[in-house]
């Protein structure tokens, strides 16, 4: 009897122990649009996962679920994981922002952050990169290297984060190459391969021979590749399994530190929704190496947009710039406001063609 007794007390013990430890966990969640294995966007969001787990080891548990359309379907998988216990949850592409705010408002003591987006709550947070510094950087390197005059720019969706993309990319190509001209598909997808193959093509058939994406998988590489003469940029990962050509360079998205700094915060209590917009100096947008198909002079002159990013001494949208329409927007050394940017809907002179509504 007195033995049971013990059995009985000890498993108690055992049992109260587990639930503090669980307690003590941190548990963190995130909605990816594509698949871990797309290698670019939702690839850099699942190694910004990982590195939680390696910072805080037993502290948290990370879950995740991939491929979730954004819509209704995002709603319900947010939803599923605050009701399974997740105190941090990471929603990672721009169409969950509304089912973001939605699942936040049943939600009061989950914490939320959102990808790109702008709408914000007591316990939604945003936070993006300034993707356009990296394609100052791009837009160089294409202009100086373009043979054919024509740069291929695959959209995904005509939101003011890939609108700002194609404008820097575009004004940093003319400033060193006046004759450049855009040539641009929008794929309206985030991850579809052969979409954004196809896109690839008709771009390379329409005479581009540089091709810059704001899709996420390697597939517009893999048809660069094939196509031959034409040279491409890693968009969001590496993608350096195509360098040295046709990929030359990439951005790199590094969620990682913010990832850590968020989950900490939740863990020491003293998480707070805030707006977060990093670029290139903050180390969230990463250039990826600059291959030997690049001349010396032209990697020299990419890099050195780069480092006056970095330090503050440049802006991507400094003026002298029109609109489309010829339309004065930023006058001589007048740089672009933050507000402008974040809500940009106009494409900037000499880019032709019309952004889809």
């Amino acid at each position: 009897m007195k033995l049971t007794n013990l059995l009985t007390s000890a498993a108690v013990a055992l049992g109260l122990a587990a639930g503090a430890a669980m307690a003590d966990t941190t548990k963190v969640g995130f909605v990816y649009v594509g698949p871990v294995g797309d290698g670019g966007w939702t690839y850099e969001h699942d190694q910004g996962r990982k590195a939680v787990e390696a910072e805080f080891g037993d502290q948290v548990e990370t879950v995740y679920v991939e491929n979730v359309a954004e819509g209704p379907d995002a709603e319900r998988v947010m939803t599923q994981m605050a009701l399974e216990g997740a105190d941090l949850i990471f929603t990672t592409s721009f169409g969950y922002m509304d089912p973001t705010i939605n699942v936040a408002k049943k939600f009061p003591n989950v914490k939320f952050e959102h990808a790109t987006g702008y709408k914000r709550a007591d316990n939604v947070s945003t936070y993006s990169a300034r993707f356009y510094e990296g394609r100052a950087v791009q837009g160089t390197i294409a202009g100086h290297m373009t043979e054919s005059n024509i740069i291929g720019y695959i959209g995904s969706y005509p939101i003011p984060e890939v609108i700002r993309g194609i404008n820097s990319a575009y004004l940093h190509a003319k400033k060193v190459n006046p004759d450049v001209q855009f040539k641009i598909v929008w794929a309206f997808t985030w991850f579809d391969p052969a979409k954004e193959a196809d896109a690839a093509k008709v771009l390379i058939e329409q005479g581009a021979d540089v091709i810059l994406q704001h899709t996420d998988s390697t597939a517009p590489q893999a048809a660069a590749q094939a196509a031959g003469n034409v040279i491409t940029f890693g968009q969001a990962s590496d993608m350096s399994e195509y360098a040295p050509k046709p990929r030359v360079s990439s951005i790199i998205d590094d969620w990682a530190p913010y990832y850590i700094a968020r989950t900490k915060a939740v863990i020491d209590g003293t998480w707070e929704s805030v707006d977060t917009w990093d670029g290139i100096g903050a180390g969230m947008v990463g250039i990826g190496e600059i291959s030997d198909v690049v001349p010396a002079d032209v990697k020299a002159a990419a890099l050195a947009i780069k480092d006056a990013q970095a330090n503050g001494t440049y802006h991507a949208f400094t003026g002298p710039i029109n609109k489309q329409d010829g339309s004065a927007w930023l006058a001589e050394g007048e740089t672009a406001d933050d507000g402008t940017l974040a809500g940009m809907n106009f494409y900037v002179e000499g880019i032709e063609g019309d952004i889809p509504q």
